[in-house]
């Protein structure tokens, strides 16, 4: 397929055919059930919605990233599934172009068209990208977050070093942890574990002794320890 960009709307109009021209309804209903019915689909399954994906992420058919934000918004609003996991793959192509105030369009995915699904890919790819170039913000977002109460933030906030390894920062993730003990929501504890998982590959030590005087849930300790002997 051949793209040829004339504008930010010739570029969502020729997706959208193309999303629609490979809708499959009978699998749409089981993406739609596995999502717990939060969100409509057109049924495309990964790899296929890759190929399709693959012309519009092609470095010479990128869209200007001044145009960026209208496009994500604009996608990110649509009801069907396939046009949130566009968007932030498409967002991602823009990594080493992440100005200051893109975090206030990050926020935006977060806190609309919120599940699990989409904050891990926010989280890890964009999140932890944007921290390691704007360093000075972390300590802003993760107590406005925190103080939120919306637990999707907090989770991008438990998230966001998940790639991190020995640059991992754990006076922070300590912090953050400890401020959310005692939570009885399945989407925070089970992050929580998942990052201790993660990090426990790199300095199983340090996780052992944090479980060991952390009165952490259940979930979150069996997760946490799920790899170390």
């Amino acid at each position: 397929m051949s793209i040829i960009k004339k504008s930010v709307n010739d570029f969502i109009e020729q997706l959208e055919t193309e999303f629609k021209r490979n809708a499959n309804p009978e699998i749409a209903v089981g993406q739609k059930a596995y999502m717990k019915n939060k969100f409509e689909f057109y049924g495309i399954k990964t790899p296929l919605r890759r190929e399709i994906q693959r012309p519009f992420l092609d470095k010479k058919y990128l869209p200007s990233k001044k145009e960026i934000q209208k496009i994500i918004k604009t996608l990110w609003l649509k009801p069907e599934r396939e046009y949130q996991y566009f968007a932030q793959e498409l967002t991602y192509k823009y990594v080493k172009l992440f100005e200051k105030k893109d975090i206030e369009l990050f926020e935006f995915m977060i806190i609309h068209g919120s599940w699990w699904d989409s904050i891990d890919f926010i989280a890890s790819n964009l999140l932890g990208e944007y921290f390691k170039l704007y360093p000075k913000q972390t300590d802003k977002y993760m107590k406005k977050w925190m103080a939120s109460k919306n637990i999707w933030l907090q989770r991008s906030a438990i998230l966001f070093q998940l790639k991190y390894k020995n640059k991992l920062d754990t006076v922070l993730l300590v912090s953050i942890i400890n401020s959310l003990l005692g939570s009885k929501e399945f989407f925070i504890n089970k992050a929580i574990g998942w990052i201790l998982r993660e990090y426990s590959k790199t300095n199983p030590k340090w996780v052992v002794e944090f479980c060991k005087k952390t009165e952490l849930q259940k979930l979150s300790r069996y997760e946490a320890l799920r790899l170390i002997k």
